[in-house]
């Protein structure tokens, strides 16, 4: 299941397009649950990519810097390492 969290952010739809018509500092946010599978994969030159797709087949990309990835990485040993 994907949620998708839209405040303040107007968009006109006309022959299936979809256009902002508001300001250029609005701010949205998605959550995926249930996620099926979760990959990581080289994205750019210089970038990883991180893929979680649900049963449903709705995915969220994630497009991040290697020291992101270690970030991650630190903070889910450490996750396990509470159990």
């Amino acid at each position: 299941m994907i949620l998708l969290d839209i405040d303040a952010f107007p968009v006109e739809l006309k022959n299936g397009s979809v256009r902002n018509v508001g300001p250029a500092d609005n701010a949205a946010s998605a959550k995926l649950f249930d996620v099926e599978t979760l990959t990581l994969r080289e994205f750019g030159d210089r970038q990883a990519k991180i893929v979680a797709t649900d049963n449903e087949g709705s995915e969220v990309q994630i497009a991040v810097d290697p020291e992101q990835v270690e970030s991650l990485l630190d903070d889910a040993e450490s996750l396990d390492g509470e159990k």
